[in-house]
């Protein structure tokens, strides 16, 4: 049980290594040749780590602006962490195991489903298996189930999302990309189709409507139709202002002997540099998966797809993923004021999870409706990932968490289904 606890914490736990291994595994089973074995699964591997490395810039530049934006508007509240939940069941609660082997079932039920079922779809998003390993185990030890059962009907939960989730999004996954080699998996697909919903209802319904990406400028203006700069002119006064109304105190520690408005404006084009190397590291992991997956599409799932996580969308909408975050920003922050007065718990806004889920929302919402959709998607959407986290606040608190919510909707949805349905059904049998 060590060792395998081990193998699942340092080996599958690891996206970039399950992702190259999944690779190689469909090289071998097209019998290419040694050389090409190891350029595909290194290449593989290299464009994942290329793509991490970018997150890893927009993670720190984001976690900079987000204590800036509390900071300015003298926020406080909840702030939603799916990896706070899984520190706090793994170091006290005591349910590292049970989590570990459930992450480990739930990409055994997916194969299995992918194999057997129409839904077709491979989950190579390892963090997002993991989130909901978490959240299925914290919530269905709280209804009562333990040892086997828990883990085998978590793995059969996860399982069932891993597959679903994809299957759900990829008509639209499809006209986002034009082709369907590749399937999204993103445990937030639930708010990207609710936005879909939503664009689909206030779309212009002219042939001709615009999206996000058929901007026209001025010939002055021409140079804002490069992703990049078109990022900045956003980002940089996003960053300064909000560091005007936080001032100076509020950057000090991280900023130095750095002038806090200049230390702003350099995490802003950080910002632009993260994206940037996040795009690069997508075009280069899809170049390699892609023709690696068809071995085993071919040989043990047939048909079968790789379910690969949001950023791999970004490339096709990049304005889209804009207006995604800044609208989904706007509905959060509407929703933090408005849910109080429901007797919710204040959820205060998490810039990871706007720029992530709330960018690939922006897609979603542009490929249905246009700007207009994604527009008004993006409100609902904010508005959406801010109410789920609101409702486990009460049952964190009465399992014995700190001042605790999760993010990722897919994951929130499993939790209420053990909250709600397998714990009453355990009570009425």
């Amino acid at each position: 049980m060590a060792v395998l606890e081990w193998i699942i914490s340092n080996i599958f736990t690891q996206a970039g290594i399950v992702i190259a291994l999944i690779a190689m595994l469909g090289l071998l089973l097209q019998r290419k040749d040694a050389g090409s074995v190891v350029s595909g699964t290194f290449k593989t591997l290299l464009g994942f780590m290329v793509l991490a490395a970018g997150s890893a810039v927009l993670v720190a530049t984001l976690t900079y602006f987000g204590t800036q934006f509390e900071a300015a508007f003298n926020l406080t509240g909840i702030v939603p962490s799916i990896e706070a939940v899984n520190g706090f069941a793994t170091n006290d609660l005591g349910l590292g195991g049970p989590i570990a082997i459930s992450f480990l079932g739930i990409f055994i039920v997916n194969v299995v489903l992918a194999r057997v079922t129409p839904w077709k779809y491979i989950f190579l998003t390892g963090q997002a298996l993991l989130w909901m390993a978490t959240m299925t185990v914290v919530f269905g030890s709280a209804v009562g189930l333990s040892g086997i059962w828990l883990i085998l009907l978590c793995s059969i939960v996860g399982g069932v999302f891993a597959v679903a989730m994809p299957a759900l999004a990829q008509p639209i996954v499809r006209r986002i990309t034009g082709n369907d080699a590749i399937a999204l998996g993103h445990f937030c697909t639930i708010g990207y189709l609710l936005e879909s919903g939503v664009a689909y209802l206030v779309r212009d319904r002219r042939p001709d409507r615009k999206t996000t990406e058929d901007l026209k400028l001025p010939r002055a203006f021409e140079f804002l139709q490069d992703t990049y700069m078109s990022l900045a002119v956003v980002m940089i006064p996003l960053y300064l202002i909000t560091a005007l109304f936080a001032g100076p105190a509020a950057s000090a520690e991280a900023a130095g002997e750095t002038n806090y408005l200049v230390y702003a404006f350099l995490q802003s084009m950080q910002f632009v540099v993260g994206v940037y190397v996040l795009m690069a590291g997508v075009r280069l992991l899809l170049g390699e998966i892609v023709p690696a997956f068809r071995g085993i599409s071919m040989k043990l799932v047939p048909n079968s797809k790789p379910a690969l996580d949001a950023p791999v969308l970004f490339p096709y909408a990049p304005n889209a993923v804009i207006i995604g975050f800044l609208t989904t920003t706007v509905g959060t922050v509407i929703a933090m004021f408005v849910l109080p007065l429901a007797g919710f718990a204040v959820i205060v806004p998490g810039m990871l999870t706007n720029f992530f889920a709330g960018g690939t929302a922006g897609i979603f919402g542009n490929a249905v409706g246009g700007r207009r959709g994604a527009l008004i998607g993006g409100l609902v959407h904010g508005f959406f990932i801010t109410l789920l986290p609101a409702l486990l606040v009460g049952t964190f608190q009465s399992l014995g968490f700190p001042s605790l919510s999760a993010t990722d909707v897919d994951t929130i949805v499993a939790a209420l289904l053990f909250a709600w349905v397998v714990g009453p059904l355990m009570k009425a049998f």
